[in-house]
């Protein structure tokens, strides 16, 4: 037995190394064959190139609102003010605080899109990178909860995965507390070609909490906000089961 070892040492390397290899040979094959390009300009290399992910029209967030992130709300606001607000049959918005990163736009859309849509999943670092940026630090004072905005059972199964997740994962990560999966969705139409109003009535009350968050901060992650009818309903799922406060973070918003 000794001498067969030493006639074929291979067999004495762990069957976790061989895989790792083999996986390794083969991403790199793939990658020979079909090599990864910016979701943007196609430029290959990486899933978002450094001129496109520069290029990005990200907000100022000095000039966004504080309550709903809207751009250019910091003084008067056009989305969260009572005659806006008035058309969702709500009174006041019920997070406390929002922030986006980038304005949603061409680019800033087919980045989503190829991330959801075409399974890009190694866009969910930039994505979570980007929300965690532009995160308030007194956001995290009280060790705040990630709490992702769950996707539906039929887009998990179309997709192959949870978005919502992934990027809630990575935004947790690089703030260093924990994320948590506390909400399951319930039945409601795609909100893609919903309007507003249409919006805020088919999510309300979609969304349960599956246990309690007694007196947790929670920070509720999205991909997109646009007319914030989705965290809305989540928030209030959030509230419901304890949660003390909400606030939520996007990576584009629709304005």
């Amino acid at each position: 037995m000794g001498e067969k070892s030493s006639q074929f040492p291979w067999l004495q390397i762990p069957r976790s190394v061989v895989r790792a290899y083999a996986d390794a040979s083969l991403a790199t094959i793939v990658e020979t064959l079909w090599p990864t390009r910016c979701c943007i300009c196609e430029a290959p290399g990486d899933f978002l190139c450094d001129t496109c992910r520069r290029n990005l029209p990200y907000l100022d967030q000095w000039l966004a609102c504080p309550r709903c992130g809207a751009p250019y709300g910091m003084v008067q606001c056009t989305e969260c003010n009572e005659l806006s607000l008035s058309s969702t049959r709500r009174i006041e918005l019920p997070f406390s605080a929002c922030v986006s990163a980038v304005h949603f736009d061409e680019a800033s859309a087919r980045v989503v899109r190829v991330f959801k849509d075409a399974g890009e999943r190694g866009l969910a670092d930039f994505l979570g990178y980007a929300i965690a940026s532009v995160i308030p630090p007194e956001w995290l004072d009280h060790s705040p909860l990630v709490v992702p905005v769950p996707a539906t059972g039929k887009a998990k199964t179309r997709r192959g995965f949870d978005h919502g997740l992934e990027i809630a994962q990575v935004v947790a990560g690089y703030l260093r507390v924990p994320c948590v999966e506390l909400l399951v969705p319930g039945k409601a139409r795609d909100q893609r070609a919903l309007g507003r109003m249409e919006r805020f009535r088919n999510a309300a009350g979609t969304f349960s909490s599956v246990r309690s968050c007694e007196g947790a901060e929670v920070i509720l992650v999205d991909d997109v906000y646009t007319t914030g009818a989705t965290v809305c309903a989540a928030t209030d799922a959030l509230l419901d089961a304890g949660a003390h406060g909400v606030r939520c973070a996007t990576f584009a918003r629709v304005y």
